[in-house]
């Protein structure tokens, strides 16, 4: 009971309190896209000990208007119970009406979840004045938050304080409620404002272009048409093949034939053969040149057996370089063996290049 007489003396203060909302009313704007929302709840009431009253179970509705650009928006709201006096038989029951005007406050959203809190008065009546209950004025507040579950649907679940001034004695109660929110009446935005722009005024007139002669187009004096690295204006070779290493003067110097063989063979396999008849076409046409075919191995074996290899497989691209048109005596073969590698050995791919045909070129 301390406690209550200590509420009771702060009574005329928490009254005070109540003008709070109107001084807020235009403090900010609401998140609200539609003016209006009712919400039917039920709830659980937890009555304070001396109202001699069981806890009791609450329905309700309340209607919510969110056309102010305010910080509050105005809540009105009505809860019903049916509940007994502590003490009495069941024939002792007593219906409970509360009608209340609050200032609702919504945060801003957290993903669907919207924190509120309020403040409000309101009036209860009750049918049977037994113990000292009679019909007040009560304050309130709570907390609560809406979890939104459409555009204009949500669940909502606040926790109410009520305080009530009761036959010169403070009771409290605390209603915990629940329910679903759905919105209406949607909010008409603003057209928007149309400025009209004053149109720029017209561009000067152009200038007169006085025509200046044309100049000759330039002249490429120099370039490297067979791309081999060496400017036309010095290429005494200017039709080299790709892929020909040549010298300072733009010619051919070392072909690689790109015939590879078996290990242990010098056997020149049939899908070899378009690339000889290549370059045998290119020395049928070029009569200046000679060709030295020379073969290699890779570094398995003995220097004297792999020597012996790569002169059988120069000999072998010679003759068939022969076969295709070029005279014998512009074509003279080697073997280099396994002294002059291009790759490494310690792989199976570095040592089939390795094992390869070249082809070098003097002028006459």
């Amino acid at each position: 009971m301390t406690l209550f007489n200590k509420i009771k003396s702060r009574g005329k203060m928490m009254k005070k309190l109540l003008f709070v909302p109107a001084l807020l009313l235009s403090a900010s704007l609401l998140a609200s896209e539609y003016n209006y929302e009712i919400t039917p709840q039920i709830g659980f009431n937890l009555a304070e000990g001396n109202l001699d009253l069981k806890n009791q179970m609450l329905g309700g509705v309340a209607l919510q208007y969110n056309g102010f650009d305010s910080y509050f928006a105005p809540e009105l709201s009505y809860l019903y119970t049916r509940t007994r006096y502590e003490g009495f038989d069941d024939k002792i029951k007593t219906d409970i009406n509360r009608v209340a005007l609050n200032a609702v406050h919504e945060f801003e959203s957290v993903g669907s979840f919207v924190p509120l809190f309020k403040i409000g008065a309101g009036y209860e009546t009750i049918s049977k004045h037994e113990k000292g209950n009679t019909d007040s004025v009560f304050f309130d507040a709570g907390v609560g938050a809406k979890v939104l579950v459409a555009e204009n649907l949500a669940l909502k679940l606040e926790t109410i304080y009520m305080i009530k001034d009761n036959d010169r004695r403070w009771d409290n109660n605390l209603a915990i409620l629940a329910g679903l929110s759905y919105a209406f009446g949607a909010k008409e935005k603003p057209a928007p404002v149309v400025v009209e722009e004053t149109p720029p005024p017209p561009p000067p007139p152009a200038p007169v272009a006085v025509p200046k002669p044309t100049p000759a187009p330039a002249v490429v004096v120099d370039g490297d048409d067979d791309g081999d690295g060496v400017l036309n204006s010095v290429d005494k070779c200017p039709n080299t093949p790709i892929g020909h290493k040549v010298d300072a003067d733009g010619c051919s110097v070392l072909v690689n034939l790109q015939v590879n063989f078996a290990f242990d063979s010098y056997k020149v396999e049939g899908s070899y053969m378009p690339r000889i008849k290549e370059f045998a076409d290119f020395m049928k046409s070029m009569p200046e040149y000679d060709a030295k075919i020379v073969g290699h191995t890779d570094g398995r074996g003995s220097r004297a057996y792999n020597q012996k290899l790569s002169e059988n497989r120069a000999n072998a691209v010679k003759d068939l370089i022969v076969s295709e048109g070029v005279e014998s005596s512009r074509v003279s073969s080697s073997g280099m063996g396994k002294d002059a590698p291009i790759a490494t050995n310690d792989t199976a791919e570095g040592r089939a290049e390795n094992r390869r045909i070249e082809a070098e070129l003097k002028r006459k």
